[in-house]
């Protein structure tokens, strides 16, 4: 089916705005590439924007099922299968990229991806994706039947897979890695809730899931610099109970969660489109962070 038609075959705005919106951070990571004829620092800046936008959109496509549930925006449901595609998109990038700073060499490629232990994480998170996109289809649906619900549950170990390389290829300040990691720990919230038969129109469930999720967070950034660097966990877990500019993923993944609460109260009818986009752009916050390759 055409990106821009909905699932009666007719055209939607909605669709095709949508479908626009996630071509843009392409254009943006590419255009430098090809108007450098992959120069050195262009393809290395590619390769790590690339990966930010490939767990971005796992991301957004695992928030529209419970931002579906909370606002009661079915037609949320038509897109999720074009964000799905565009993490796998961006993550085949980001591989793509990776080869052409090799020279386009396979084999030593594939050596690498074998003997580095962060590339590997990054390369089954890949075929998972993969997998995944093989068989979004409608018909992928109708021969796997039950079992496709529970194939595309691999996307919460992908999910766990992605963040865990974003950490490990990142160097000291792992701001957005963790910031990314808190995102996921509230969207795997928000399904543990709905499966506990917790209503995610409730304001008390919502911002408990927040308060929860904004302390998950710190802990990931607490425990990762407790035990993969030789920075003082303590003065990490000091940065987090303050409130400073910029904020720290904790409050960045607590606000973002208190936000939806609010959402919740007013309803889909009442606020309108906008906020969908603010809750989005909550996944691209982007705190200054120094990273390797």
């Amino acid at each position: 089916m055409y990106p821009w038609l909905d699932p009666s075959g007719r055209f939607s705005v909605f669709k095709l705005t949508v479908f626009a919106l996630l071509l843009v951070p392409g254009c943006f990571i590419l255009w430098p590439v090809f108007a450098e004829g992959g120069a050195t620092i262009p393809v290395k800046e590619a390769i790590l924007e690339s990966g930010d936008w490939a767990i971005r959109m796992l991301l957004i496509s695992l928030l529209i099922t419970p931002l579906r549930r909370i606002t009661r925006a079915g037609k949320l449901v038509q897109i999720r299968r074009q964000v799905g595609l565009a993490a796998l998109a961006y993550a085949v990038i980001h591989l793509l990229l990776y080869m052409l700073s090799q020279s386009w060499d396979v084999l030593r490629v594939a050596n690498e991806i074998l003997v580095r232990i962060y590339l590997t994480i990054g390369f089954v998170a890949l075929t998972g994706l993969v997998i995944l996109g093989v068989t979004s289809t409608k018909s992928a649906m109708r021969r796997l039947g039950k079992n496709w619900t529970r194939l595309h549950r691999i996307s919460y170990g992908i999910g766990v897979l992605a963040a865990l390389h974003f950490f490990m290829q990142s160097k000291i300040d792992v701001s957005e890695a963790t910031l990314m990691s808190g995102f996921f720990v509230a969207l795997m919230l928000y399904r543990v809730a709905h499966a506990r038969d917790w209503s995610l129109r409730s304001p008390f469930v919502l911002v408990s899931i927040a308060v929860l999720a904004g302390l998950a967070t710190a802990g990931i950034e607490y425990a990762w610099y407790g035990l993969a660097t030789g920075v003082p966990p303590s003065a990490v877990f000091a940065a987090n109970l303050e409130f400073m500019w910029p904020l720290r993923p904790a409050w960045n993944v607590l606000l973002s969660g208190l936000f939806v609460a609010v959402v919740s109260l007013f309803g889909r009818d009442a606020i309108g489109r906008e906020w969908l986009g603010q809750i989005a752009s909550s996944l691209f916050v982007r705190p200054q962070r120094s990273r390797g390759g």
